[in-house]
């Protein structure tokens, strides 16, 4: 009962004073082993209760830049403890588009070594003070939406997943039935990089196994929507959009506020 009310105590904290900007303490943080070593990114309100939510945010294919923590942080000013995941590892940062796609499709090709570095973050994350194990979500962004859905794959003790413009594609789909949590898949519904035959089959891999899952598209949204590094020229492909933006992202908050009241 006492755990409870702490509980329900962050989940109203989180609630309440998003209308007003919170006190952020933020830190980068290395994690890992001995020879496997990264650099993740913390992100929490000053004043913050015990057993508060957490969430796991994967960046996308440019590695673990300042546009994931600024993400990392909106979601903090949440009211909810954050950790930006580096899958890349220490000291591999991608310098253009090219390095990316060589890292990102590194670990798309090898999904054994993306989920240990995807698990390794998560087991970071309950590390932090004041964290509740019980109530944690992934967040992630293109590539990094290829992980959290892939995160969830392994059986993670996830509540919500949430992908924001991210490949849903998976070459095992029948570990699908190893999702525990609830899914959010925020898309474009003009992504070019995206292919039609993966949404269907991320549909048909979420109704196989009964899993509860929201599939919103958003109308002239293409790839990169929340990025506003992308630019705003959706002919390339990838643009920034400020109304989709918003829409995912309130979409995002609730969702979260929903899961973590349900895995009470």
């Amino acid at each position: 009962m006492k755990k409870f009310i702490l509980i329900l105590s962050a989940l109203t904290f989180a609630t309440t004073l998003t209308a007003q900007a919170l006190e952020l303490k933020t830190q980068n943080e290395e994690y890992g082993s001995s020879d496997k070593k990264f650099v993740g990114y913390l992100s929490q309100p000053k004043n913050i209760s015990k057993y508060t939510p957490a969430i796991l945010i994967v960046h996308n294919w440019m590695g673990l830049t300042d546009e994931t923590k600024k993400q990392a942080d909106r979601f903090a000013q949440l009211g909810y403890i954050v950790f930006a995941a580096d899958i890349y590892g220490k000291g591999q940062n991608p310098k253009d588009v090219k390095g990316a796609a060589e890292l990102a499709g590194k670990f798309k090709k090898n999904r054994k070594l993306f989920r240990e570095n995807l698990i390794a973050a998560l087991e970071e994350l309950k590390k932090q003070k004041n964290a509740d194990s019980n109530h944690l979500a992934v967040v992630g962004y293109c590539f990094g939406g290829t992980g959290a859905i892939e995160l969830a794959r392994t059986g993670a003790d996830v509540a919500g997943v949430i992908t924001f413009h991210g490949g849903l594609d998976s070459p095992t789909p029948a570990d699908g039935k190893n999702i525990k949590g609830h899914v959010l898949a925020l898309h474009g519904a003009n992504d070019p990089y995206v292919a039609i035959q993966d949404l269907t089959a991320f549909e048909d891999e979420m109704k196989n196994n009964k899993i509860d899952f929201q599939l919103i598209k958003y109308g002239n949204t293409v790839h990169s929507f929340t990025e506003k590094a992308a630019g705003d020229d959706n002919s390339k492909g990838a643009a920034y959009n400020p109304t989709s933006d918003m829409r995912s992202f309130k979409t995002a908050e609730n969702f979260l506020s929903e899961v973590f009241n349900k895995n009470k």
